[in-house]
């Protein structure tokens, strides 16, 4: 198609609860590489949604001329899914095997279109991925969470889209799959926007959109360009207000030295009229004159106040001033050599090869990363560890409480409000005190009585970080399967700053080399080819 148009024109969402999410967009895209960015809950997945069509804006209008192929941001097949269903070309493929047996219905050759060749390019991109392994009709459900990304990706590209429209593609993925995402990008021909918290990713883009509370705003260039012309914007904003602020006070001090002089000539007049004798008719013209003369100078101070408060106003506006997030660590403080948990010649269900086999001990304040690439058996350990899964051959002891967050995040109840579930498991602690912390989070009064189902990613990753660190009793042992998926930058800081602080064990899987820096860790677990390696962080 020549020149494919995607666009919104006056569009705003309103959520169930009746809060308006954004109002009144208006963008455009065309064959530029766009990224769209923002803090978690402003609407970044509503919109991209809007965008593929597959949700209606409240009010506005969607203007489409081309095609479009949507990866939202939570990836949740169902239980009898495949790969092929993962990649959104099952039904490709099985109508081109309805055909290849003789198949003469149209529905069938609309199925197919012109990808007559797409068995043979899926199962060559597969291979191209480190996916050969994998066939079409393999249960997704058997899949870890960076093969399920990659798969999702492979079925986006082979798409064929005007238009590509990824949230968070490079979650789950580790850093060789991440690599080979943006160069995979970089090649696509046509539309693409990507929301992401990924910087090294967003430097990829021809554009970055920010979507705030102020609206949608657009910048020409990659995320380094946007983050020098937000640091200058915002420089220049805190310049603008401290001027009217000062302009405010330089005028109401001249305001207040008019009506000074203004009361004095009154005063002077009044004595002088009184030591005349003067007549009282007009001693009562000059009263009437003064205060005419003096209501005036108050209704023309008023306006200017008003004029001056409203400019004062407007300057803060264009400030971001964005909440601090802020999570509060568990006090807990297992002595150091206490034993917690002990796996002993443990055989992972699901895993092949050298990692399929491990004996380990964590001691009560160990800080352990794990780290390897996808489908090595990262997840399958932590789900051991936590008892969700059991052992094909040997013994595994957790004698501590423990608090297990998965990467899907399955903790909370999506069809109950936030708040009455976190009142179910902290007893210690006062409904007035999960409110503060909640709201430290992002998560306002009226977010936290909604359905957690309806919360996004990143809140929904708050809410249950929440939900795992505020238990009572508090957790000894905190098992995370890459928390910092779906989190914004602040969060992300907030995170890491309350694990530092936090003195039970630890044991976090992540891609993310430099988050796990940030945690204080003791010692790293790598997935090798030879096996898991323990060593020294």
């Amino acid at each position: 198609m020549t020149n494919p148009l995607l666009a919104l024109a006056g569009v705003s969402f309103v959520l169930p609860s009746g809060r308006t999410l954004f109002s009144n967009l208006d963008v455009q895209f065309d064959q530029r590489h766009a990224g769209l960015v923002g803090r978690n809950g402003v609407g970044k997945s509503v919109l991209a949604a809007i965008l593929a069509g597959s949700l209606r804006a409240s009010t506005g209008r969607r203007v489409c001329s081309g095609s479009v192929h949507y990866l939202p941001q939570q990836i949740a097949p169902t239980a009898d899914a495949g790969v092929a269903d993962l990649a959104s070309v099952n039904g490709a493929l099985a109508a081109l095997a309805r055909i290849e047996a003789g198949s003469a219905a149209a529905e069938d050759f609309a199925a197919v279109g012109d990808r007559w060749d797409i068995r043979q390019r899926f199962e060559l991109a597969l291979a191209r991925n480190g996916l050969a392994h994998l066939a079409a009709a393999t249960p997704a459900a058997r899949l870890s969470g960076g093969e399920a990304r990659r798969v999702a990706l492979i079925g986006a590209m082979l798409a064929d889209a005007d238009f590509l429209i990824l949230d968070e593609p490079s979650n789950h993925l580790d850093r060789p799959n991440r690599l080979a995402l943006i160069e995979q990008l970089q090649r696509w021909p046509r539309g693409l926007l990507v929301i992401s918290h990924d910087r090294q990713l967003l430097d990829g883009m021809q554009r970055i959109l920010e979507l705030s509370s102020r609206g949608l705003f657009s910048y020409g260039g990659n995320h380094a360009f946007y983050s020098r012309c937000k640091a200058q914007e915002q420089q220049n904003a805190l310049q603008t207000l401290e001027q009217c602020r000062d302009e405010y006070r330089r005028e109401e001090k001249s305001m207040r030295e008019q009506r000074e002089r203004q009361e004095q000539r009154q005063a002077r007049g009044n004595r002088v009229a009184h030591v005349a004798n003067q007549a009282s008719i007009l001693l009562g013209g000059q009263k009437e004159r003064s205060e005419n003369s003096t209501g005036k100078l108050r209704q023309q101070h008023d306006s200017k106040r008003q004029q001056l408060a409203l400019r004062v106003h407007e300057a803060a506006q264009r400030v971001d001033r964005e909440a601090p997030i802020k999570l509060h660590a568990p006090p807990v403080s297992p002595a150091a050599q206490r034993r917690v948990a002990y796996l002993d010649a443990v055989e992972l269900p699901f895993v092949a090869g050298a990692t399929h086999g491990i004996s380990l001990i964590l001691t009560g304040q160990q800080r352990l990363g794990v780290v390897g690439a996808n489908g090595c058996g990262k997840s399958t350990l932590l789900k051991l560890l936590a008892g969700r899964l059991e052992p094909l051959a040997g013994s595994r002891h957790v004698t501590a409480r423990s608090v297990y967050l998965d990467q899907r995040l399955d903790n909370l109840d999506l069809q109950r409000p936030l708040l009455e579930q976190m009142l179910a498991t902290t007893r210690g602690a006062s409904e007035a005190q999960l409110r503060m912390r909640l709201a430290q989070l992002g998560l306002d009064a009226q977010k936290i009585m909604l359905p957690a189902g309806v919360l996004s990613g990143g809140e929904r990753l708050m809410a249950t970080l929440a939900s795992a660190l505020y238990i009572d009793p508090p957790a000894e042992l905190l098992l995370f399967d890459e928390p910092d998926n779906h989190l914004d930058l602040p969060s992300l800081q907030a995170l890491a700053s309350q694990l530092r602080e936090y003195h039970g064990a630890l044991v976090v899987v992540s891609h993310d080399q430099a988050f796990l820096d940030s945690l204080g860790l003791t010692h790293r677990l790598l997935a090798s080819g030879q096996g898991w390696l323990i060593e020294s962080w």
